[in-house]
Parts: C-alpha cells; structure tokens; sequence
C-alpha cells in the first residue's frame, strides 16, 4: 500500500512512540478492504510497538481505529485516510503513543476541563485541503479527554450515509448526531462553540493588554507580511485575525508564486505562521473586528473594538483584512449554501460524483473549477454573465474538448431552487432574448471573484465604490496612523505576492509614522 520512501519516513516517525498502541479494525473482502488491510500490516511493519485486532465491531465497514491496548479506542477512520489526511493518520498514531501535541498548554487544559461527552464525526472527500484541520483537532481532543470519541468518513466511501444525511459540503462535522458545523475549523474555533465561557474569557484577556506600536487587522499574506517587518524593528507588535491565512488557506494550487514552482495554500500559511511566531509577535486568533475608532476620538490611541466586546488599541494600525468569495446575492443562495451551493470544486467536488453541477463564472477559476470537475460529476453547465469567457485562451481550448461540459454565455442567473433540504436546479435570464429558463442539477459551484472584508469600517476610512480601502503609494490610508495592505485595498491586482510586498510597504510606513509622531518639536 505505502512505497518505500513512505514506509521509511513513517518508520522513523513512528520511533517517537512513548507507549503500545492498538490499531483496531473492522474489515471485509472488498477492494477498499484490502487496501485498508494492506495499509494497517505497512504500519505494523513500521514499529513493534504497534499491534492490529482485527473484528473490532463497527458499524462502519470497513473501517479501523486507533487506541491503547486494553482501552476502547476514541479515534476512528471510517476510510483509508491517505492523500490529505495521511498527516491525520500519522498524528493520530503519534499523539495515541504519547507523543506530545504542538498545541499550547491552556489548549489542552481546556480540552481536558470539558464537561459532558462528545461524539464527533467529521465527513471528508480525501482532496479537500481544509478536513485535515477539522479531523487533526478531533483526533487531538479525543486523545486529551476520554470523553471524546472522533471518526473521520470519506463521504466517496460511504456514499449511502451521504446521501441520508444529505451532506453536501466536506468538511461537515457531526456532533452527538447533530450537524456541528461545516467548513474548516481550528482547534480554538471548535473549542469556542462547545466551551460556552471561552468567549467571554478571551475577551476579558483581550482587554487588558497594553498598547502596541503596531497592530495588524488580518492574518493573510499582507498581515504576515506587515507583521514581520514591524517585529524586525523591534516595536510591540500584534496581529489580530479571524482566521490566520485567511483566503489562502482555501486555495489549492499555487503556481505563480516566485522562486516556489508549486505549493499549496495550507502548506504556504503553515510557514507565514511559522515565520510570524519566530518574531516577539502577539497573535490573536479567531476575533473578528467591528469597529475602528481614531486616534483624535480615543485619547490619542488609536482602537480597534472586536465584536465580542474587547477593546486592542494602538499607536498606529495596518488593516489587511482580506476578500471573501463574492456570492450571487439571488433567492436560495444562502438557503442552500453547504447543500448543493458550494464554492470550493476541489473540496466537495467528489461529493458530486456522477452528478449534474454547474459552475457560475467564466473567468480563470470558473472555467479551472469546471475542468476539474468534468472529471467527477456527469455533467457540468458552465454560466457566464458576459458574451465571452474571460479565461485564459489555454484553459477555454481545454474546456472546449470535454464532453460533458456545456458552456452557456449571456445567462445571468436568477434564482436557486431546491426541495428544502438540497440544491435541484438554477433559473437563468437569457440577455439575448430575455427568456427565462431552468437547469436541473443538484450542485451550483459560485466561482466570481472576491469582495473585500471592509463593511466595518463604513464611515470611518475612505472606501472606493467596490468598498475597497483607498491608499496612497505608502499605503497610507484617508486616517493618520491607519494604513492598509491586501486584497483589502484599491491595490489593482490582488496576488499572494502582491500583498505581501503591500503589507511590507505598509508595516515600513507605519514605523516611519511612529518616527516622526514621536519625534520633539
């Protein structure tokens, strides 16, 4: 099942074992039986501290789980966990053996302090770059708390209990057999949603913290960037962020990248955040700004209120707060969001295997979204609002040649239906002819571009018409002391690379503001 170089790296991984552990598993004679059998004897090849019970007794087949000797196991993978979930595999079997987490200590003191038992059960499609997070949090909380049990299910395997549960998006995490949540989750997101006090908690923490030079609103490549350069000056420097990465972490293949050849979003937010910590840093995840108050209204400092309350205030402020995906903003968009309108192909597209889907967009990610899904589904209708696609000349001559690709131009679609459970079709207006027409499908992937994350600051920065931060060439915003960096801003074009070198400009700004500000008469 593993080739050598695998087997060789998992074996020297495996040595950190502190302890046995048990790999338990429920098998039967089908394909994806025996490759389950054959990965479980790869990994007992791998260590002998590691041993396989067979007929373990689950309701899932087949499938195998991860425990001590002696104890019911509370890790569960209810498919063959390679591609993207490998990593979850490899931590399941390290953390199981006593190996310890790269979590900090409050983390795994609050996971442990949780009152009440928790039944995880994450669904995943093995291409999705985000499950990881959510399956490797789990895993994590299952081996802290004996009151956590966590099963990772490849939705492709288990199609039937799929489509019982009517999951139309990966990640979806099932709690207690309620739907939990869907979408990427970190350890601290899921934490705050079943630790009730958490918010409260950390907004109190939040409040009391002194003062920075620097603080930076967002924690994508331009909040990296920006963050980096103010912490190499020397100066109190914070970062507060949503989500650390932001958009990136939803993007898959990245190729334009300079000096990297390709890499991914997970792999290249995994190294900003590696870089931001080996500077004196203060990172503060999951909080979500609300409001921005100037200095000349706040005694002179300049604050950033987030929306559970706490009050961060700053002597100068970089906002790099990013874009989001722009939706079509039509009747049953958000009805049926994670139930047949997704905006992810690479994430949920296997869950629409040997369906009818369409792609709404008709630039470069909607005509890419519509060739990778061709390979999936049975059928997909491209739509583009336009007379022409704007995709590049190459990706149109591929589109072109799949059989089972139907492109229709001048169609702005109109509404969303379904059946109140899930996604059955589209309306679109023709503009030609003004003719209202239906596409049956059971899958609508939006692909039309980005809309800046700035409503929160109507009324107190300047916002061009598409509600982007207007900066100068320093980035330099219409608030002394404020500047911004990013997608977030009237930037022309919003690249990975681009921003960073906008978060360096602004964060090199920022500090000769505080320079000059600070400088006798």
């Amino acid at each position: 099942m593993l080739d050598a170089a695998i087997k060789g790296q998992l074996k020297a991984y495996l040595e950190r074992l502190q302890r046995p552990i048990e790999l338990v598993a429920t098998l039967d004679d089908s394909a994806k039986g025996q490759e389950m059998r054959a990965l479980l004897n790869d990994i007992l090849e791998c260590s002998d501290k590691v041993s396989l019970r067979e007929n373990g007794g689950a309701t899932r087949i087949p499938s195998f789980a991860v425990g001590l000797p002696g104890e019911t196991p509370r890790i569960h993978f209810a498919g063959l966990p390679m591609g993207h979930e490998f990593t979850s595999l490899v931590l399941a079997l390290l953390q199981t053996g006593g190996h310890p987490p790269k979590v900090e200590q409050a983390i795994i003191d609050q996971i442990k302090a949780l009152p009440g038992s928790f039944k995880f059960e994450t669904y995943i499609s093995l291409s999705c770059h985000n499950c990881p997070d959510v399956v490797q949090a789990l895993n994590l909380m299952a081996v802290v708390n004996p009151n956590v049990t966590s099963t990772m299910i490849d939705g492709a395997m288990f199609q039937d209990e799929v489509n019982v549960r009517q999951i139309m998006a990966v990640p979806t995490t099932y709690l207690n057999d309620a739907e939990f949540g869907a979408g990427r989750m970190l350890i601290e997101e899921i934490l705050a949603k079943v630790d009730t006090g958490a918010a409260a908690r950390a907004a109190e923490a939040l409040g009391q913290k002194d003062a920075f030079d620097v603080l930076v609103v967002g924690g994508g490549p331009a909040g990296a960037a920006a963050a980096i350069y103010a912490a190499r000056k020397g100066i109190r420097t914070g970062v507060v962020a949503e989500r650390f990465g932001g958009q990136v972490m939803d993007t898959l293949g990245i190729e334009n990248f300079i000096s990297v050849p390709y890499t991914e979003g997970p792999k290249l937010v995994a190294s900003l955040e590696q870089h931001v910590k080996e500077y004196d840093v203060d990172v503060m995840n999951l909080q979500r700004a609300g409001k921005l108050i100037p200095a000349s209204e706040n005694g002179g400092l300049i604050a950033i209120e987030l929306e559970n309350g706490a009050k961060l205030q700053a002597k100068s402020v970089i906002l790099s707060t990013g874009a989001r995906w722009r939706e079509m903003n039509v009747p049953g968009e958000k009805e049926y969001k994670a139930k047949g309108v997704c905006f992810c192909p690479h994430c949920d597209g296997p869950l629409f295997k040997g369906k009818r889907v369409a792609v709404i967009g008709g630039g470069n990610s909607g005509v890419e979204a519509a060739i990778d899904l061709a390979g999936i589904v049975a059928h997909v209708t491209l739509l583009e609002f336009a007379d022409t696609l704007r995709a590049d000349a190459v990706l149109q001559s591929k589109l072109n040649s799949l059989p089972n690709v139907t492109v229709i131009k001048s169609a702005q679609t109109t509404e969303v239906t379904g059946d109140g459970q899930k996604v059955n079709g589209l309306r679109y207006k023709d503009r030609v002819t003004g003719e209202e027409k239906q596409v049956e499908l059971e899958g609508i992937f939006v692909q039309i571009g980005l809309l800046p994350n700035t409503d929160w600051l109507k009324g107190s920065v300047e916002l061009s018409k598409f509600g982007e931060i207007v900066i100068d060439a320093k980035g330099q915003t219409s608030v002394p002391g404020v500047f911004a960096a990013g997608d977030c801003t009237t930037t022309p074009y919003k690249q990975i690379i681009i921003a960073m070198g906008s978060g360096a400009t602004a964060s090199l700004s920022a500090f000769d503001h505080l320079i000059r500000s600070s400088a006798p008469a």
